[in-house]
């Protein structure tokens, strides 16, 4: 069986449960730790998949990977991914049950990179404009990149509007090298 289709098998049934019980946001939470830990440790993938690890310490890895505050259901869940056997896929599942969830409440990702930082006003802004345009709800990150000059580049879903003054001068730049 391909990794897709297990990890999306197990992500279904994961929302559905976290759903029932009303635990579907600290899942989603839990989840988000989990992918970003398998991100930031590189070794997790590699420790987690040794076979002389027991499976009481793949979980208790598991969960410590999901953060301090974690739904029961997380708990629950990576248990279950042990006990078949499926820890190799743990990565993947954690990845498509974000993108079930992200789907299923209409959550669009949208950043706000500009060069100096903006006012908690002006983001909101930029979030409402993003919201009204897409009819969900975003889950808005801004970055400061002082390389673009001045400006701003606006990006969500596969929408990019970059108005940053780097991009204009490269673009006059080219004119004028025509």
């Amino acid at each position: 069986m391909d990794i897709g289709v297990i990890s999306v098998r197990y992500a279904r049934a994961l929302l559905k449960s976290a759903l029932e019980r009303k635990e579907e946001e600290q899942v989603y939470l839990d989840m988000q730790t989990l992918s970003k830990s398998y991100i930031e440790v590189n070794q997790l993938r590699h420790v987690i998949n040794n076979p002389m690890l027991t499976r009481e310490q793949k979980q208790q890895l598991l969960e410590t990977a999901c953060g301090e505050k974690r739904a029961d259901l997380s708990k629950r869940f990576i248990e279950l991914v042990l006990q078949e056997g499926r820890e190799d896929f743990i990565q993947f599942m954690a990845a498509s049950y974000i993108t079930l969830y992200r789907q299923q409440k209409n959550l669009i990702r949208g950043k706000l990179t500009t060069a100096t930082a903006v006012s908690p006003e002006t983001e909101a802004k930029m979030r409402q404009m993003v919201e009204s345009k897409t009819l969900g709800t975003v889950e808005f990150q801004t970055e400061v990149n002082p390389d673009i000059i001045g400006g701003f580049i606006l990006e969500y879903d596969t929408y990019r509007m970059d108005a940053s003054v780097k991009t204009k001068l490269n673009a006059i730049l080219a004119a004028l090298k025509k």
